[in-house]
């Protein structure tokens, strides 16, 4: 069975930039070279909430995710960022992830649950309910990074 594990993390910092970096760091996925991945969970998967526990081995290794993140600086305004997933009925392990952002956490889960609902009814399996993971940052006069992470795994070079 492969695990995947979805973490999260928000960040403060003087850039954007920075902030993302501070962002990854709470998720716990800072110092690899991330590869996005689309929305395809495969077979044999299960999928586990909590922080990535990075190894001092893997420094600067890949690390295969599927990732929302929203940068903000503007003052007042909030960084939310959300994956929502669903899993084949059939025990199989595979399904699907969506990854949206905005500024307010309901607006980030109506998004998850329209995309979500939308794509499944575009495949042949049955798909359980409709689960998410949403993290948000309000900005306060710093830039902010609000990030929610699918670790699928860790490779070297």
């Amino acid at each position: 069975m492969r695990r995947i594990t979805v973490t999260k993390g928000i960040g403060k910092g003087q850039t954007e930039l920075s902030a993302f970096d501070a962002a990854l760091q709470d998720a716990g996925i800072a110092n690899y070279n991330l590869i996005h991945l689309s929305s395809i969970i495969p077979e044999a998967s299960e999928i586990a909430l909590g922080k990535h526990l990075a190894q001092k081995s893997e420094f600067g290794n890949k690390l295969y995710v599927v990732i929302a993140e929203m940068r903000q600086s503007k003052e007042e305004k909030r960084a939310c960022a959300g994956l929502g997933w669903v899993t084949a009925t059939d025990g199989s392990g595979r399904g699907l992830f969506v990854e949206h952002i905005g500024e307010s956490e309901s607006e980030v889960q109506q998004r998850i649950e329209q995309s979500l609902t939308d794509m499944t009814k575009n495949r042949a399996d049955t798909y359980g309910a409709i689960t998410s993971e949403v993290a948000s940052i309000a900005c306060g006069g710093a830039s902010v990074c609000a990030l929610v992470a699918a670790v699928y795994k860790s490779e070297n070079w």
